[in-house]
């Protein structure tokens, strides 16, 4: 199965209301990015959704995947009738379908947080098989220890973290910080997160690394203070 992809550059004013009418017209998916990116006029963007002031870049690309039975030109031309705009120049191009799980397992191997400490993925071997090493597959839930964040929680659990303490892990994603946690020592562990994927995912993988850790909904934390607390999540939702 295929899909086709159609692009355009739109002033970044702009970049919000043809993406809304492109997922009306039956878009699965539209994402807007630096038409110059990965070259030298590239920008970067560090604003999260949501924050005041974060922009669209001047010059923004628009790209919209729809089904493979989709004509990209009549999709283009109902939604500039129906915003009253004229059609963008644009571009299609056929997205051919991957084994999405196949193409992960390739990007993501074992990652050395410490000189003793790896996150190793569940189809992976252990480097080190005598270092500390999370046995870890993340599903369809954040966080696999490559993210630059992730890895600073981590080594920052290593250091901090001490025998019997409490440990809250507030928005677990694939429970890596609470597991990490739970295997460094702490005695009370419990993650929580909005998407229940992910509590599922942390399940899974607490049982794979064979520690006691307990993973909630936000409205079903319990009630009481924790000794340490990890909170990888964006700034918006921290703040």
């Amino acid at each position: 199965m295929s899909y086709i992809a159609l692009r355009f550059v739109t002033p970044a004013a702009d970049a919000d209301v043809w993406s809304d009418a492109l997922l009306d017209a039956g878009a699965m998916s539209v994402d807007v990015s630096d038409p110059a990116a990965e070259t030298p006029e590239e920008t970067p963007q560090y604003g999260e959704p949501g924050e005041p002031g974060a922009i669209f870049w001047e010059r923004s690309q628009v790209s919209a995947l729809f089904a493979a039975d989709t004509d990209p030109d009549t999709i283009i031309r109902e939604v500039s009738k129906a915003l009253a705009r004229p059609a963008p120049p644009h571009e299609t191009g056929i997205v051919a379908e991957q084994d999405w799980v196949r193409a992960t397992k390739e990007q993501f191997g074992p990652i050395r947080i410490a000189e003793d400490f790896w996150i190793v993925p569940s189809w992976a071997e252990a480097p080190d098989p005598a270092a500390l090493n999370l046995r870890l597959d993340p599903g369809l839930a954040f966080g696999t220890g490559s993210h630059p964040t992730t890895s600073l929680c981590l080594e920052w659990l290593r250091v901090h973290v001490r025998d019997g303490e409490s440990l809250l892990d507030y928005g677990c994603g694939s429970g890596i910080l609470a597991i990490a946690g739970a295997r460094l020592g702490a005695r009370r562990v419990v993650g929580t997160d909005v998407d229940a994927q992910a509590i599922r995912a942390s399940e899974d993988n607490a049982r794979a690394n064979t520690v006691n850790a307990k993973f909630v909904l936000p409205d079903g934390l319990p009630s009481g203070t924790f000794d340490k607390v990890v909170a990888n999540i964006l700034a918006n939702p921290l703040t």
